[in-house]
């Protein structure tokens, strides 16, 4: 009996182990047959440009001193001075973020006409205070850089030009990179002799601001006539795809 049972196990251990064998080949023979499938993968570019409602301004003031302690008052008080007149110009406080701050020692290197080795001098202390602010009505942002300037601001002006809520442009962006992406696709396959079959794959690489140096008409007439003049162009936002497509066979 014992012989008996041990004979119908080994037989169905067998019977377990091909059936595994065979689907294990089945499986083998499937993914060959899609390593094997032709396809066409293509790039697509699309763009989508508008105008921007939003600055990003960097601002700074930079105070020399004999001492240290001079200089921070000196760089407080004139930036107190820069951040009031901001806020009194409609600029919220959510839009106002120090950048940077340092206090460093300054320092004279006498020439060594004779040859020795003299050190230097600690001849006094600087701070600098940055500012970035987020200006939202591009009509003021001359006046605010002007302003800024004749309050003590000495350092900075970078500017930065950028859309609140850029959603619809990339969606249109992305859009159009699709679209390109089948054309170009159709394109392949007609050169080929093949026709396209469904869309196996599409990756998007991402998408990157671009600003492109166009004045927008009219803007400078929104100027004051003190103000510093500004172009503020337009915002173009690129978008990426790669796209697989089947070939039919």
């Amino acid at each position: 009996m014992t012989s008996t049972r041990t004979a119908r196990t080994l037989s169905i251990a067998a019977l377990a182990a091909a059936f595994a064998g065979i689907a294990a080949a089945g499986a083998h023979a499937q993914d060959a047959t899609k390593e094997r499938e032709a396809i066409i993968t293509v790039a697509g570019e699309g763009r989508s440009s508008i105008a921007p409602d939003m600055a990003i301004l960097q601002l700074s003031v930079v105070k020399d001193a004999k001492t240290a302690r001079e200089a921070l008052d000196a760089n407080n008080k004139t930036m107190a001075e820069v951040l009031k007149a901001l806020k009194d110009g409609g600029i919220a406080e959510r839009d106002l973020q120090t950048s940077g701050f340092s206090v460093n020692p300054q320092y004279n290197y006498p020439n060594n006409n004779d040859g020795g080795n003299r050190p230097p001098e600690l001849i006094g202390y600087q701070v600098a205070n940055g500012v970035s602010v987020r200006v939202r009505d591009l009509a003021k942002l001359g006046e605010i850089v002007d302003k800024s300037v004749t309050l003590g601001v000495n350092q900075g002006g970078g500017i930065q030009f950028t859309n609140d809520k850029p959603e619809g442009a990339i969606t249109e962006a992305r859009k159009a990179a699709v679209t390109d992406a089948i054309e170009k696709a159709k394109v392949l396959a007609e050169a080929a002799g093949v026709s396209l079959g469904n869309i196996v794959n599409i990756t998007e690489q991402g998408f990157r601001p671009e600003p492109v140096p166009m004045m927008r008409a009219g803007m400078a007439k929104e100027y004051a006539a003190d103000s510093v003049p500004m172009a503020t162009g337009e915002n173009s936002y690129n978008v990426t795809v790669n796209v697989t497509f089947a070939i039919k066979q």
